[in-house]
This record gives structure tokens, C-alpha cells and sequence, in this order.
């Protein structure tokens, strides 16, 4: 069976370092940080007091305040970046053929500060079980891929994945899959998540995986950096419509790139801790160039995992230069989490559109906020420090990994017809 070809052509993003795609490129390129104290809810007493929020975004741009109220945070990201991404990839919903449309969406956690807000109420009252009608549709995670099918009325697969922070890439991987094996045109697919709240900081700070440099969040995601104390949290989403070849190319879409494999592995490890070696993350990366039919020697660009943890940095440089060998000396490393923080289920979604655009501008970012070598780290890899790197960018990776071991791998490159 002769596989389709599927391409990119549309892309939404809402982030904390830009409310769409355009002002997050910007924040890229610039090195910008999203990092900033906690609006959200008095972190006062809390280890971390900062994160990555989303700033200044009204659902109400995009759905009534009384749908809003039914929806949770993350939900409310997936809808704004899903509009703008099919809105830039110009479908005509009324001649599309929404049998064949469908929508995959990742989240690692979901509705996290609806469970926990509804339990906290519950909690605190008289023992009367009195819960919101909309709780169980607020949280669970399946949610946010419910609500875009709804919103337009797209009849084909729906589904959510969750493989925490590698929620979705899996889900951009699965809809590849679908379209590749003839079984759909057009996806929605991505992530999101919300999860800067009080059990988001809370239990992250009882694993001792957040940075806790109050004095300074603007440099706390400082990924590759010898004094990195852990990851920064974040929020937000991001949406990229996939499409069979043929199909966009009969519509005269504008083709951003070509998605051409996906690598999954698991460590088989830890419940958080990365393989020492890589080695999850080096399976990975053979896994997505052998899907793609490439050879080491094309890759041009990795947006890396990369969260600024002290284990997770050091496993994954192993991991590509095993891999990798001469050629991880000669093409461009990067962590845009350094700027973004860490988007959980999200992140896979928004490095994936950061992949994009590196392609589509032959501009890699940067990896902000370095400041002193690891020498646990090999300084000859060009990690991009501090200032984004014009090149040519034929093929880029987006790696992103979750707890539980989950890898994956996603590989795009430039469309030549």
C-alpha cells in the first residue's frame, strides 16, 4: 500500500509569549521569557512563585461567556488556537467533507483546577454533595478535542491523547497515521494545558521538579546551564492542521511543510527520571528518521525536549550525539522552553509549530538564559545560546518526552512539490 503524503497548513498558537502565531514567532526570535510571577492565585506561600501564564487572552473573543463557564482553561486554549489555525489554513468548512475531517488533541492532565476547585468547594462545606453539573465535562481530558469536533462540525476520528508531556506530539503522530493510511483528509490536531493553579505548583514543588529562583523568573528555564534548578511551568496551546497532499493541493492551499515521520519508544525506566544513557530518547530518533526515510546527514535543526531539569538535559545531548554521531556537531540544537516554560501536554504541539516556522523562515531560536557551561554537557553542540541563528533549514525534529517514559519524535521538512 502506497502511503499519502500529509502537509501542514495551518497553525494556531496562544502562549506566553504571544496570543498567536505571529507574536509567539516574534517572542522566538527575540529571545523573549514568559516567566513572570503568578497572576493567577496567591502563590505567596509556595516554593515556586512563578510560571509561564498566558496573558491578556478573553475566551469570550471566541465563544459566549455562558459556553465559556462550561469549559475549562485548557479547553478554552485548544479553541482559540484551533480558530486560528484553520482560519490561517483558508478551508471552506462548507465545501470540506467533514466525514473526513477529524480532530486529535493531547493534553497530559486536563481539567486540572476544575477537579481542583470542585473538591476544595466540596471540602469545605457540610459534607452535602453539591457539584457543578458541568464538573466531569469540564475535566476530563477527552474534552478539548470534543469541543472543536463540535465547533465544526467535523464527524471524523475524535479523540484525545494522554502521555503527559508527550500528549501532543502523540496526537499529531496518530492523525499523520491517518491521513498517511487514506482514512482521513483534513486534522485538527495538537494540545493544550492549564495546569499553573495551585495542585499544578503544589505537586510539581513536592517533586522537586520546578525551578525556584523568585528573585530572577525571567532566567529560571535555563536549559543546558550548569545551575539549572529545574523547569518552569507553563501554559497554553497550539493547533496545526495536517492535510493529505492532494486534497490540500486541490484547494490551492498554501503548504507550510511536510510532516513526514513520527518515532515513539518508551525508557521503560522511571516514573519521572530519564534512562541515564538516553536511550529512550536515542530509540526515538532512530525510530522517527527511519519513518521518515532519512539519513542522519539531512537533519538541519532539533527543538529539543529540553526542560532545564538537571537529569533530563544531560541524557538527551547523550542521545543525539549516539545517534547523531559527526552530524550533531553541524546542525542547530535549541530549547524553546526557555522562553515558553514548560507546556506539559502542550509543549508538543507549540515545539512543533516552532519547528515549522524555523523551516518556513530558515531562522533557528534561541536557547535563552545561558549563562555558565555544564561540563557534563559537550560544548561543541551548537545549543544556540542566547541568539537565534539564521540558516538554511531543510529537515527539523521536534523530541518530546513525558513522565511514565513516554518518547516521541516528530519530523518535518520543507515542501518541494
Amino acid at each position: 500500500m502506497e502511503l499519502k503524503r500529509v502537509v501542514v497548513t495551518g497553525l494556531g498558537a496562544i502562549t506566553p509569549i504571544g496570543n498567536n502565531v505571529e507574536s509567539f514567532w516574534d517572542g522566538l526570535v527575540h529571545g523573549r521569557s514568559g516567566a513572570a510571577p503568578i497572576t493567577l492565585f496567591n502563590a505567596s506561600l509556595f516554593k515556586t512563585q512563578f510560571a509561564c501564564e498566558v496573558k491578556n487572552f478573553d475566551i469570550e473573543e471566541f465563544v459566549s461567556k455562558k459556553e465559556a463557564r462550561k469549559m475549562d482553561r485548557f479547553t478554552h486554549f485548544a479553541i482559540a488556537a484551533s480558530e486560528e489555525a484553520l482560519r490561517n489554513s483558508g478551508i471552506d468548512l462548507d465545501k470540506l467533507n467533514k466525514i473526513r475531517a477529524g480532530v486529535i488533541w493531547g493534553s497530559g492532565i486536563g481539567g486540572l483546577e476544575t477537579f481542583q476547585n470542585e473538591c476544595v468547594t466540596f471540602a469545605q462545606g457540610d459534607g452535602t454533595p453539591r457539584f457543578n453539573p458541568f464538573f466531569i465535562p469540564k475535566m476530563i481530558a477527552d474534552m478539548a478535542s470534543g469541543q472543536i469536533s463540535m465547533r465544526y462540525g467535523f464527524h471524523g476520528p475524535n479523540y484525545s491523547t494522554v502521555s503527559a508531556c508527550a500528549s501532543a506530539s502523540n496526537a499529531i503522530i496518530d492523525a499523520f497515521n491517518y491521513i498517511r493510511l487514506g482514512k482521513a483528509d483534513v486534522f485538527i490536531s495538537g494540545g493544550s494545558e492549564a495546569a499553573v493553579c495551585e495542585a499544578g505548583i503544589g505537586g510539581f514543588n513536592s517533586m522537586h521538579a520546578l525551578s525556584t529562583r523568585n528573585e530572577s523568573p525571567e532566567t529560571a528555564s535555563r536549559p543546558f546551564d550548569k545551575d539549572r534548578d529545574g523547569f518552569v511551568l507553563g501554559e497554553g496551546g497550539g493547533a496545526l492542521i495536517l492535510e493529505e497532499l492532494e486534497h490540500a493541493k486541490k484547494r490551492g492551499a498554501t503548504i507550510l511543510c511536510e510532516l513526514i515521520g513520527g518515532g515513539l519508544s518508551s525508557d521503560a525506566y522511571h516514573m519521572t527520571a530519564p534512562h541515564p544513557e538516553g536511550l529512550g530518547a536515542k530509540l526515538v530518533m532512530i525510530d522517527a528518521l527511519n519513518d521518515a526515510q532519512l539519513n542522519t546527514s539531512e537533519v538541519d535543526y532539533i527543538n529539543v525536549h529540553g526542560t532545564s531539569t538537571p537529569l533530563g538535559d544531560i541524557a538527551e545531548t547523550l542521545a543525539i550525539k549516539d545517534v547523531f554521531g559527526d552530524q550533531a556537531y553541524k546542525m542547530n540544537i535549541s530549547s524553546t522552553k526557555s522562553m515558553t516554560g514548560h507546556l506539559l501536554g502542550g509543549a508538543g504541539a507549540v515545539e512543533a509549530i516552532a519547528s515549522v516556522l524555523a523551516i518556513r523562515n530558515n531562522f533557528v531560536p534561541p536557547t535563552i538564559n545561558h549563562f555558565t557551561d555544564d561540563p557534563e554537557i559537550d560544548a561543541k553542540l551548537n545549543l544556540t545560546f542566547n541568539v537565534g541563528q539564521e540558516r538554511v533549514v531543510n529537515v527539523a525534529i521536534s523530541n518530546t518526552f513525558g513522565f511514565g517514559g513516554h518518547n516521541t519524535s516528530v519530523v518535518f521538512r520543507k515542501f518541494n512539490g
